[in-house]
């Protein structure tokens, strides 16, 4: 919710003629846009469609089938019913010559046809299996008949060995839920925090839109619903992403951390060879679609469709609204480093550089003496700028530096490799943490791409780190993309002992290309201006991290709860500190699981108000409810990253080598964006970030408090009334850090101690 407040100033400027026209016109015409769009990105991976359309088929049983068909034919047998000679009739005579070949046609058109038939029986049977939810709602670890025999139902008409899309045309359209649910809902989760006389105001408000204008407004997003795909998704990413004119930096873009306790390698080429490598091959894994389809609690299939934009991505700057760029391919990186940027080739012969070869190219670009030219060190600061400020001058830059921008722009990601190093440190663990945690996040202001799906980033240290531009897709995307990586550039390709890339040096590679940028002067101020508003930006953002690791997600199990609800209902009593008794925090997480498991059928508030809100902006609908409702100040931001793949990691014998997960810029001026992450069974990594500016907020506060409000819920039952004990005993100045850091250093070959939940 908010992210939504951004598509408040949202104005359409549509006209037209006539009262009932200028009612319907302008929303009907965006349904129709919408459904367009949908059926663009179908049309545009046609023969990854037809390959993923026939699953759980295949063309070889096509194969079969005709093979079947003609063996009975030639039996005497017409398992058409008289089809195929009607076929033959329709076909052409030839003059008589060929009245075999005609056989042959209409018994493969007839196999074709039944083959087409029995493919879209099996969608629509998939379709309507994927469309029950009531397995969200058991018990956890129960489950009753109904859901055994659709989990069994599923599995049979899901086949075997699915691709990353071969669900898609089976998945389900996202549900339209009861706007009277809706409102419902909204009221009770706002009910805590209104007082009584601001509650009875909002739900005045509510009865008068369900009275007035939600019907209307209801009635629009079904017929959407009916034509496109999702009723939602197409204008979350316009109106909350792309309309947006604040500075990317900070406001939109999140951050994925290395490993927190090692570094493969302290030499800064080899990292960065071995992880463009490894992101290459998730690139050229995704183009095949072997990477297996996202299946919720291992049963239900996920949508796809954001994968596709991983790679050879960038968001373009535009005056009023930006849009997302897209390329089929590219075979190059850009590379960022001591103000110069360089255009590095992944190919050579159409085969991909080997990860030796891309260190070799790394080490020539930091072993490069050339100063930056005037201005161009500053430049990428733009990036960084009001969108509206960077879509001005970007058209200069296009006319002066084209060659240039489009080497950026059309890189397959962006690479900065670092002069400073990072990472947790002995000396200072705190310290060093959330320096690690602002550098990912915000950079200088001017050694980031902001624009591009995502930025590389790897520090002179060997430590790397992802800049990640959130409009393409969301966190668990770039997550799972993230995993493969650490895990195939430490497990898969590894590193020789002296720290290099495997394999060796090619000498007939030519030098990586210098990118020259012919600036215009006009556009020497606008650099200044951008790099001091995105210097003003970095600075006011508090970042902190730290690992928690007196207990994880196992002590969680133990006391028969949610552990998502758990950390979730732990943050709100560290952001309000009220006290609680253990029935009052059961009931909590049981309401927290009911509201995470409606909005994983589809039934949740967020996004069905902000569909309702911008319908309403369509028809000039004035509605103080929904008005309201995009205008309150939601001072907490919370978000788990998820691990989504556990056999990459070989928890037993590299215990250390868990990710530390990620974070993101608060989404209010006196709040709070707080990420998590469970690292494995007995740890769990928080990421906090608040502004400076703001006097309600105080990144490392929150973190105290969120250290104290886990021990103080983990107190509430039995099994956890020692690590309060354990705690206070060691002493709360040090303890963090001292658990957290020092205890994995001397104890890290204990399996027990580090366990991974990969």
């Amino acid at each position: 919710m908010a992210e939504a407040h951004q598509a408040v100033g949202f104005r359409p400027s549509l006209t037209s003629d006539g009262a009932e026209v200028e009612l319907s016109a302008p929303v009907l015409q965006e349904i129709y846009l919408s459904g367009l769009r949908s059926w663009k990105r179908h049309l545009s991976r046609f023969w990854n469609d037809f390959l993923t359309g026939v699953f759980p088929a295949s063309p070889l049983s096509w194969l079969f089938l005709f093979s079947a068909i003609q063996l009975a034919w030639f039996l005497q047998l017409d398992p058409s019913l008289g089809l195929m000679e009607k076929i033959k009739e329709l076909l052409p005579d030839w003059g008589g010559q060929h009245h075999g070949l005609r056989g042959v046609l209409a018994a493969a058109l007839f196999a074709s046809c039944l083959w087409g038939a029995l493919i879209f029986t099996l969608h629509v049977a998939l379709r309507l299996l994927l469309s029950y939810h009531g397995w969200l709602l058991e018990p956890h670890g129960a489950m009753s008949s109904p859901t055994k025999t659709w989990l069994a139902l599923v599995r049979i008409f899901s086949g075997r060995h699915p691709m990353l899309f071969s669900y898609q045309r089976s998945l389900p359209r996202q549900p339209v839920p009861s706007v009277q649910d809706t409102v419902r809902k909204y009221l009770e989760s706002v009910r805590p925090v209104l007082s009584d006389e601001d509650f009875d105001w909002t739900a005045v408000l509510a009865q008068e839109f369900l009275r007035l204008q939600a019907s209307l407004l209801q009635w629009y997003l079904r017929l959407k619903s009916w034509w496109a795909s999702n009723y939602v998704s197409d204008w979350w990413e316009e109106f909350v992403y792309l309309r947006s004119r604040n500075p990317l930096m900070v406001n939109s873009n999140y951050y994925m951390m290395d490993f927190l306790y090692v570094t493969p390698t302290p030499l800064q080429a080899a990292r960065a060879g071995n992880a463009v490598h490894a992101l290459l091959l998730y690139r050229h894994r995704l183009n095949r679609q072997e990477i297996p389809p996202t299946l919720l609690m291992g049963m239900r299939p996920l949508c796809s469709a954001q994968y596709e934009k991983i790679f050879n991505t960038t968001r373009i700057p535009g005056v009023q609204k930006d849009y997302i760029r897209h390329l089929h391919d590219s075979q190059h990186v850009a590379v960022f480093h001591r103000g110069r940027f360089f255009r590095v080739g992944t190919h050579s012969r159409n085969s991909l550089l080997s990860p030796r070869a891309l260190e070799q190219q790394f080490q020539r670009i930091l072993d490069d003496p050339s100063p930056a030219c005037p201005h161009e060190e500053h430049l990428a600061a733009l990036t960084a700028a009001p969108r509206g400020t960077w879509a001005q001058v970007r058209t200069s830059l296009k006319t002066q530096a084209a060659e240039a921008l489009e080497a950026v722009e059309g890189a397959a990601f962006f690479v900065s490799l670092d002069a400073e190093p990072a990472g947790l440190t002995r000396e200072d663990p705190a310290a060093s943490l959330d320096a690690y945690a602002h550098a990912l996040l915000a950079g200088r202001g001017h050694d980031r791409w902001f624009d591009k799906s995502f930025t590389l980033i790897v520090f002179s240290n060997g430590k790397l780190g992802l800049s990640v531009e959130h409009s393409w897709a969301d966190c668990p995307i770039s997550g799972h993309m993230w995993e493969f990586t650490l895990a195939t550039e430490c497990f898969q390709l590894g590193y020789s002992t002296d720290g290099h890339c495997k394999g060796h040096p090619d000498p007939t590679l030519p030098q990586p290309q210098r990118l020259q940028w012919d600036l215009p002067d006009q556009i020497h101020s606008s650099i200044s201006l951008a790099l001091r508003g995105a210097k003003i930006l970095s600075e006011n953002v508090d970042c902190h991290v730290f690992p928690f690791s007196l207990f994880g997600k196992s002590f969680i199990r133990r006391c028969h709860l949610s552990s998502d609800s758990f950390i979730q209902i732990a943050l709100q009593l560290a952001h309000f500190r009220d006290p609680q008794c253990l029935a009052l925090f059961r009931v909590a997480v049981d309401k927290h699981q009911a509201l995470l498991k409606a909005a994983m059928s589809g039934q949740g508030v967020d996004r069905h108000l902000f569909a309702l809100y911008i319908v309403s902006r369509f028809l000039h609908l004035q509605s103080p409810f929904l008005t309201q409702v995009h205008s309150e100040q939601w001072q907490l931001s919370t978000s788990q990253i998820p691990v989504q793949q556990m056999h990459l990691f070989d928890v037993h014998h590299y215990p250390d080598y868990v990710s530390s997960g990620g974070g993101f810029g608060p989404a209010d001026d006196h709040g709070y964006g707080v990420s998590y992450i469970f690292m494995g069974d007995d740890m769990v990594t928080f990421h906090i970030s608040s502004k400076k500016s703001s006097t309600k907020t105080d990144s490392h506060r929150l973190g105290q408090h969120i250290e104290d409000a886990l021990l103080d819920v983990a107190s509430l039952f039995q099994a956890g009334q020692h690590f309060k004990r354990r705690f206070r005993g060691s002493g709360k100045e040090n303890s963090r850090h001292r658990c957290g850091f020092l205890s994995r250093q001397t104890g890290a070959s204990k399996a027990s101690m580090t366990s991974t939940d990969f």
